[in-house]
């Protein structure tokens, strides 16, 4: 059995874009969890009062307002899931496992990751919003280019170690 266990990189060695696709990703994810999303504007009467948010003070001003299931969904497909996709990503790359092993986490890997746009959607959703409304601007950030940079190129590196999973269990 400890035979037929190994690393995907053993069955690839030449392929090192994927370490560095995966440390690209966890650069954006950091940075873009990090730096501003999104700044609102809210013009009262002569005043303009405007926030800017990052995805972390946001879900502190979710729980603050008591949208606690909010912030929690935010939290955890915002924070939790990107980085555990990630080092999940890295497991199966770099440690020995069966191929039923590495498939069980890839096919989970991908029932998550259709959740992963969320909070992209929604600042998406937020910014449509507001440009509807006469009182309030709505203007997105760089670490919303950043956040979503990073999903993207996290859902591209999954598609292409699950191809080379797919491909070595057909040899």
């Amino acid at each position: 059995m400890s035979k037929n266990k190994k690393s995907l990189k053993e069955f690839y060695p030449g392929r090192n874009e994927i370490l560095l696709l995966l440390l690209l990703c966890f650069i954006l994810l950091i940075t873009g969890l990090s730096l501003p999303i999104v700044t609102v504007e809210k013009k009262i009467l002569w005043q303009s009062v405007q926030n800017t948010y990052s995805v972390a003070s946001g879900i502190v001003d979710l729980a603050k307002q008591g949208d606690y299931v909010l912030a929690t969904v935010v939290f955890f497909f915002s924070m939790i899931f990107p980085f555990a996709k990630l080092l999940s990503l890295l497991v199966i790359w770099l440690v020995k496992l069966s191929f039923e092993e590495r498939m069980r986490v890839l096919h989970w890997l991908g029932i998550l990751g259709k959740w992963s746009m969320l909070d992209v959607f929604a600042v998406a959703i937020l910014v449509v919003l507001a440009k509807l409304r006469t009182l309030t601007t709505v203007e997105p950030r760089v670490g919303i280019y950043f956040f979503g940079s990073s999903i993207l190129f996290s859902m591209i590196t999954t598609m292409t170690i699950d191809l080379l999973a797919r491909k070595h269990a057909r040899s």
